[in-house]
């Protein structure tokens, strides 16, 4: 394998904050940390060790809407659920408004539309972008850029907004905001590497991309959701939050043979 430096040296850097976490069994890869005064739950994956899957919809073709039930019907395929997360922006019908890839079938097509809706929506603050994930890797792309050099994806959901753009933080985003809200994303910091992140409290968009960039060393990282919206399913950390909008969409979990 090539050796990348970029990400050689992202590792370094969540290290030196402490961030990375071991290799362990998925269901106690969560951890609670702190960057600046705020509290984050951190759940850290490696993808030779972790089965990363995106679900939406069950076998009766309707949204599975909350961890618990998601984790019943893996149970009755004979696995369990070790960690879930809301993952991407959805209608009131639950549906995905962007890509959504689920076992490399294309289920919702990539959204490349503005709004004037003002204030714009969080999904429409460009640039947006998409977590996917390959037989043998993650990534987090601008939207433009997954369209220019799209990946060969088994699963994929687009969000938005971008929090950090090649390092950079995402241009609407203002230092010292008061917008202060629960959020939630994701990042890859290597291509072998998945890292999840819920805030307990609030933060703003700023900081929020900050903890990505400067704590968790991550060159891309992407928004999931906000305000009530966020929930994650992290039995060792006691939490299987209900959803806060009538259900989730699409929900990014970790599955284990049962």
């Amino acid at each position: 394998m090539r050796f990348d430096w970029k990400s050689f040296a992202a590792v370094a850097v969540s290290l030196a904050a402490g961030a990375v976490l071991s290799a362990t069994p998925a269901a106690a890869a969560c951890e609670r940390q702190s960057f600046e005064d705020a509290a984050y739950i951190v759940c850290g994956f490696d993808l030779a060790e972790a089965d990363i899957r995106l679900f939406w919809r069950g076998a009766d073709d309707a949204p599975h809407a909350t961890f618990s039930a998601l984790a019943a019907d893996l149970k009755a395929e004979g696995l369990a659920l070790a960690f879930a997360m809301n993952g991407g922006m959805y209608g009131d019908d639950l549906s995905p408004i962007g890509l959504y890839v689920e076992g490399g079938e294309e289920l919702r097509s990539v959204n490349t539309e503005t709004s004037d809706i003002r204030p714009e929506p969080n999904f429409y603050k460009k640039p947006n972008g998409i977590f996917y994930l390959t037989d043998d890797a993650a990534g987090v792309m601008a939207t433009d850029d997954y369209l220019a050099h799209p990946p060969e994806a088994a699963f994929a959901t687009q969000s938005g907004p971008m929090l950090v753009i090649d390092g950079t933080l995402h241009p609407a985003f203002i230092p010292g905001s008061t917008s202060l809200k629960p959020r939630n994303g994701v990042c890859a910091p290597t291509p072998g590497t998945v890292r999840f992140a819920i805030t307990e409290g609030s933060v703003s968009f700023h900081d929020f991309g900050r903890f990505f960039r400067d704590h968790l060393g991550c060159d891309n990282a992407l928004f999931l959701d906000g305000g009530s919206a966020p929930g994650i399913y992290a039995p060792d950390l006691g939490r299987d939050d209900p959803p806060g909008h009538g259900g989730y969409g699409p929900i990014i979990a970790v599955v284990e043979p049962k």
